[in-house]
Parts: C-alpha cells; sequence; structure tokens
C-alpha cells in the first residue's frame, strides 16, 4: 500500500538516481554554513560542540521553578526555558477576576520584578543563555530580565536569550493575544530597535511554527505559515526604517520534532534552503548571518499520550535523533509524563539525559548533515519545500500573513489538518501505540506532579505587599509617560522599563496599552 508523509506527500518505497533527474547539487545543498544553508546554518555544526540542551520549565511560585532551573543547570543543561502560566501570558495580575484557578498551572507566576528576582535567585545571567516563551507581553518579561541583571551587576551587552515574541502565530493557533495585529506588530519592531541598542546579543524574536504543529499543521504548513509570519515581522521593521541587516542576523525560529524522521529531517532542510532565498531575493540580505534560519526545536508534545506513559520515552528519543539529523540549534526534549501533568524531577532529568545520550553515545555528532545525498531524503526536502512554497504564495495572494489571519485562512488550513489526523487515528488507519493498537488491559498507577492550590492565595499577598511597600505616585508617572509613548510613535520600551523598575505589575502595564491600543477581538471569519 502507498505511503504518505504527514504533509500527505507520496512516499516511494525505493528512491534512486532518476528521483534527482537533473538535481544541482550546489545549487540545492551548497556546502554546510553556506547558501543556501540546507546542508546547515555552520560549516562545523555540533562536530565543533554539541546543540544547546535547552530544557523548557517552569511551574507554581518563582521559587519554585527556580529549584527546577537549579537542578536542570547542576544535571547538565546548557540552557534555561522559562513557561510563564496563562495570566502573565495574558497580562493579567495573579489577583485579577479573570486569573482565577489559572496562577501557576501551566508555568510560572511572574507579576512584577520583584518575581522574576526571586526566578533567577543565584543564577548568574552572564553565565546562562534563556528562552522565555512570551509573546503579547514579551517586551514587559525582556526589560524585567535586563532589570535583575543590572541588579546581578551584568551589563546588558553581556545578556544573551530569547523572547518568544511571535505575536502573530497567537492569532492563528494559540490565543494568548493582547492587543490588534497593528500594534502588536509595532511593539515588535519597537524590541528590534531596542536591543540592537541596549541588548545587543540578545535574539529578539523566536517565529514559531511549534504551536501550529500542536494545533495539528502538517510539516509543510508549519514551516509555510512560520515563514510568512517571519516574512510579515521583516516588512514591519523594514517600514520602520530599519536595515535589514541591522535586525535580521537576531532572528530565531521555533519548530517541532515529530516521530517521522525523514520528513522532519527534509522539513528543516527545506525551511533554510526558502529563508535564504527569501532573505536574500526579496530583501537584498548582504550580511550573511540574515540568510541564516536558525532554529529551537522542541519535541512534539501532541504526539506524547497518557496511556502507557513510559514509552514517550522512546518517542521523545526519537523525535529529538530528528532535530538532531535535521540541524537544530537547541532542543528541548519533553519528559514522558508530560500527558499527564507538569513533569516530576525524575522525569525532567530523564527528558535531559535523552539529549545528553544522543551528543555523547551516538555518533550523529561525528558528521555535518549526514544525510546529504540521500535519494529519499533530497527528493523530501524538495518536495516538502514545493508544498510549503505553495502556501506562502496563496498568503501572499491574500495581502499577507496578516490579511491572512484576518480571514481566517491560515487557522482552517490546520483545522482542516487536524481532522484529517484525528479521523486516520480514530480509523485505525493511523497507528498510536497503546491508544488504537497495542493497547493494556489496565493501565499502571502513576502519580503525577500537583501545583499546590494555594499559590494564588500567595500570589495575591505578595502582590498586596507590593503595592503597599512601593512609591505609588512614581508608578502612576512612570505608567503615564508609557501611555503617552503609546499613543505617539516613540519607542515604548524605555518608559516601560522606567514603569516596571517603579514596581509597576504586569497586568498594571499591560492595562496601560490596552487604554491607549484596545484588545483584539476575533472576527466571525474564524
Amino acid at each position: 500500500m502507498a505511503r504518505e508523509s504527514e504533509s500527505g506527500l507520496p512516499i516511494e518505497p525505493v528512491y534512486g538516481p532518476q528521483d534527482l533527474t537533473g538535481w544541482d547539487p550546489v545549487e540545492r545543498l551548497g556546502e554546510p554554513g553556506g547558501y543556501p544553508f540546507t546542508r546547515g546554518v555552520y560549516p562545523s555544526m555540533y562536530t565543533g560542540r554539541p546543540w544547546t540542551m535547552r530544557q523548557y520549565a517552569g511551574f507554581g511560585t518563582a521559587a519554585e521553578s527556580n529549584a527546577r532551573y537549579r537542578q536542570l543547570i547542576a544535571h547538565g543543561t546548557t540552557g534555561l526555558s522559562v513557561a510563564f502560566d496563562l495570566p502573565t501570558q495574558m497580562g493579567y495580575d495573579s489577583d485579577a477576576p479573570i486569573a482565577h484557578g489559572e496562577v501557576g498551572k501551566v508555568g510560572v507566576a511572574v507579576d512584577s520584578v520583584d518575581d522574576m528576582r526571586v526566578l533567577f535567585g543565584g543564577i548568574p545571567l552572564d553565565e546562562v543563555s534563556t528562552s522565555m516563551t512570551i509573546n503579547a507581553p514579551a517586551a514587559l518579561l525582556l526589560l524585567m530580565y535586563q532589570l535583575v541583571g543590572e541588579e546581578q551587576g551584568v551589563p546588558a551587552a553581556r545578556l544573551t536569550g530569547t523572547v518568544q515574541n511571535d505575536v502573530l502565530k497567537e492569532y492563528i493557533a494559540r490565543g494568548t493575544y493582547i492587543f490588534p495585529p497593528k500594534p502588536s506588530l509595532r511593539l515588535t519592531a519597537d524590541i528590534f530597535r531596542y536591543c540592537r541598542a541596549e541588548i545587543p546579543r540578545w535574539n529578539t524574536i523566536s517565529i514559531s511554527g511549534y504551536h501550529m504543529a500542536e494545533a495539528g499543521a502538517s510539516p509543510a504548513q508549519e514551516i509555510a505559515f512560520t515563514l510568512a509570519d517571519g516574512i510579515e515581522y521583516v516588512r514591519t521593521a523594514v517600514a520602520a526604517g530599519m536595515d535589514v541587516d541591522d535586525f535580521a542576523p537576531r532572528l530565531s525560529f521555533f519548530f517541532v520534532a515529530r516521530t517521522t524522521i525523514l520528513e522532519e529531517v527534509a522539513k528543516f532542510r527545506a525551511a533554510r534552503r526558502i529563508w535564504a532565498r527569501v532573505m536574500k531575493e526579496e530583501f537584498g540580505a548582504r550580511n550573511p548571518r540574515s540568510l541564516m534560519l536558525r532554529f529551537h526545536t522542541q519535541t512534539a508534545g501532541v504526539q506524547l499520550t497518557a496511556q502507557q506513559p513510559e514509552v514517550n520515552l522512546v518517542r521523545v528519543a526519537v523525535q529529538g535523533l530528528a532535530a538532531v539529523l535535521g540541524g537544530t540549534q537547541s532542543l528541548h526534549t519533553n519528559s514522558f509524563d508530560e500527558a499527564i501533568a507538569l513533569p516530576t524531577d525524575k522525569s525532567a532529568r530523564l527528558a535531559l539525559r535523552t539529549q545528553q545520550v544522543l551528543a555523547h553515545e551516538t555518533d550523529v555528532t561525528a558528521t555535518v548533515d549526514p544525510f546529504a545525498g540521500s535519494y529519499a531524503v533530497e527528493r523530501m526536502t524538495d518536495e516538502v519545500e514545493a508544498a510549503a512554497v505553495g502556501l506562502m504564495r496563496r498568503v501572499e495572494d491574500l495581502g499577507g500573513a496578516v490579511a491572512a489571519i484576518e480571514q481566517g485562512f491560515q487557522k482552517n488550513e490546520i483545522e482542516q489538518n487536524a481532522y484529517r489526523i484525528a479521523q486516520e487515528t480514530d480509523s485505525g488507519e493511523r497507528v498510536v501505540v497503546g491508544v488504537n493498537r497495542f493497547r493494556l488491559d489496565a493501565e499502571e498507577p502513576y502519580e503525577p506532579l500537583r501545583v499546590d492550590p494555594a499559590i494564588e492565595a500567595r500570589q495575591a499577598d505578595r502582590l498586596a505587599r507590593l503595592r503597599a511597600e512601593r512609591d505609588r505616585p512614581a508608578v502612576d508617572t512612570a505608567l503615564d509617560a508609557l501611555r503617552k509613548a503609546a499613543e505617539g510613535e516613540g519607542n515604548v520600551l524605555y518608559p516601560m522599563k522606567e514603569a516596571l523598575r517603579a514596581r509597576a505589575t504586569v497586568g498594571e502595564v499591560c492595562d496601560a496599552l490596552r487604554e491607549v491600543w484596545g484588545t483584539y477581538v476575533p472576527s466571525d471569519a474564524f
């Protein structure tokens, strides 16, 4: 029976020279570290040093998350990745009525610079690279991080890390938006400008396909819609007067790694090639680093199962291998129990050990792009590229990423693919071990990690003390300056930083911007 890839493309039983007829290896491949970067963004890739092992963590209070970060560092992680709770992601304080029941549940609660100080207590910010999965209020969390660095005596020029800062994908697949697209894009451009002047080693955006994939996007849809969003961000920055080579080297991307190794490798290679061509031909980038698609990868949480959760250890190892063979710059491997609850200390350690085995016990770091020249992978790379470019053209025909979002195009395409996957799983055509095949009569008991529900009350108490202790007139003055900047055309990050320094809360800063910019309300097209 003929097989199809996750993108619905045919997979042939055998590939050979005929599948690469007329294929120019110089044009399609280049050299590792050279245009079009199919073979990787650096000449030596992992033969010099392995990827950054950046484990994603955050739950409950800042103190609890700080303890987890210290454990991960002690176990050998080389980069931190912060998960924030939903109220923080949506720009609300923990004591806001809308935050009830969600405080600390899917990430750490951060209400003010006081919480950020606790979160990174005892962790030297000039020695660790930190990624923060935060979008609509990304500027706030970045500035809090900078303020904590200043308190530690760390110059901003020595801070390294990434803010996700990708609000367009929130309108498509995730929903943690705050402001309408136009002011959101303005805020993104302000972050680009601010970091170029103040935090030059910081990656200003991580343009994300991961959440689209978790919502059901195919590999071709994942890279097509992600790169289309990237094009929109670049156009916004250029329209704001920035030279492409002033900010493009700090752009980064975030993709998923599924269990389908061959197509995932092809997807990563195709994405690099498409982005290099777009940056060179459409935007006229001259700096080679502007052409590089550097990306972080997370293994596919949507493919993990609550049934027979230990099987997820195998899935994660396979997914991590796909990311490494595809040339990722950093990697988070999911814990085997994440389909049930927050990871325990042991499961988080096992997830990190998975990466360490890949890096130190296999030979995948011995050579660059080991699949180069493979009849199967090169053909699949071309086919995924063609499918993705076709989708990107459809986005352009609709007026670009924002216009397509407003018409519900990307969301509709992803939902159709998610429905196809669900149908195949329900029918048994798509085998999911432990779910529709190879099931157990009774699942073995498992004790998950649970977040203390009292955290909400404790965060409310911290906020009450903060509001009682701080200089309220100074906060009000700073927030007024922020509103004035938002009404004009100046960079809002400078007055925002002063408001946060005065101990304004996340909710207060976001409310000030809501007053000026409004909030996003999805159209009926969705």
